[in-house]
């Protein structure tokens, strides 16, 4: 097994933090902002999604604590589009989406084969997210 690298380890993670925190604003003005005969569904989903970027946070905060790290009260760049179709919602939450793998990605080529339980952390996180990028690509064939 390889070294950990510490310091790189927790910029990485306090990114996917500020990330994941970014994620509860996006995804609870998403809920608010989705109007029309499918609101109800897309509204729990959005709310859902809000509460797991806040868990995911969360852990990931742990982590960084775990391994003497000091996290992150900042958050990420949030775009506003002023697009709130529930079709340009979807849109721009598959980028967001998109983007979260990439970051878990790299936590896990950065982790790997220096600590397991990171790896499993990080595969996790992959997976759940690929999740989302598969539901919300389905959701998003209603409109072509």
């Amino acid at each position: 097994m390889k070294e950990l690298d510490q310091k790189k380890t927790i910029e990485l993670l306090n990114s996917i933090m500020e990330f994941e925190l970014a994620g509860v604003v996006r995804y609870t003005h998403y809920a608010l902002m989705v109007i029309g005969p499918n609101r109800i569904p897309i509204v729990n989903f959005f709310k859902a999604q809000a509460t797991e970027s806040l868990l995911h946070a969360q852990q990931v905060g742990e982590i960084i604590t775990g391994l003497e790290g000091h996290p992150s009260q900042k958050i990420a760049p949030i775009e506003e589009t002023y697009q709130h179709s529930v079709r340009d919602i979807l849109q721009e939450s598959l980028n967001h989406e998109k983007k979260a793998l990439e970051m878990y990605k790299e936590l896990l080529d950065t982790v790997e084969n220096a600590s397991i339980y990171l790896e499993e952390f990080a595969r996790t996180q992959i997976g759940q997210e690929e999740m989302h990028n598969i539901e919300i690509k389905k959701m998003l064939r209603d409109f072509s």
